[in-house]
């Protein structure tokens, strides 16, 4: 399955969605590439939107593999993380929370995040490839006590749609394409240019006063 763009991909998740409009829910989108689906699905279902920030821990020698993910709050790590000095995974987290409290202050100002205590959370994202970084977020999130939490995705590799599955910690996934030839989320997409943060505030800003 190919999407046009992150719009025809948004709409096709809030279609399946549609049970949980007007539910004590709130849509958590992950920046900066689900804030546009999470946008539509919140508009769509009348429910609010926020962010979530989590950002993956590059290997030292190929920085495009990622090792774990860090959020504000917590740390997941790999298998492949016990090959790797533990001061550069110190580090490394270091610098990523500098750089999430520096995107939350950005996006939010002073603003305090909604509690998601007894809520059903909707994380979204355009597109999974590893599962990593998802699952530190969802680890973060459950801590939170939440009443479900469900992942939303147009598409996802098999192996990181399978490791969602087995864990414990989802409620339910949604998950629209799960395609054999799994290099890249964008090879998903006719057009997926890069979202910047001025877009991601402007829908969050959008979707507040909605």
């Amino acid at each position: 399955m190919i999407f046009k763009d992150r719009v025809e991909a948004g709409n096709q998740l809030a279609y399946r969605l549609e049970e949980f409009k007007g539910e004590n829910a709130v849509i958590l989108a992950i920046p900066r590439g689900g804030v546009p689906l999470g946008y539509i699905i919140a508009n769509k279902l009348k429910l609010p939107l926020e962010v979530v920030l989590s950002k993956k821990i590059g290997h030292p020698f190929h920085k495009e593999f990622s090792i774990g993910a860090v959020t504000l709050k917590s740390q997941i790590l790999s298998e492949a993380a016990l090959e790797i000095s533990p001061y550069y995974i110190e580090e490394e987290t270091k610098k990523i929370r500098a750089l999430l409290t520096k995107r939350y202050n950005d996006y939010y100002g002073n603003k305090k995040p909604m509690s998601l205590k007894d809520k059903i959370v909707i994380i979204v994202d355009d597109g999974i490839a590893t599962g990593n970084t998802i699952l530190s977020t969802i680890k973060m999130l459950h801590d939170e006590n939440p009443k479900q939490i469900i992942v939303a995705i147009p598409v996802a590799s098999k192996s990181a749609l399978q490791k969602l599955q087995n864990t414990n910690l989802i409620d339910s996934v949604y998950c629209l394409s799960t395609p054999s030839n799994f290099r890249a989320v964008g090879q998903f997409y006719q057009n997926f240019d890069q979202v910047g943060d001025m877009e991601v505030k402007v829908l969050l800003n959008k979707a507040t006063k909605s």
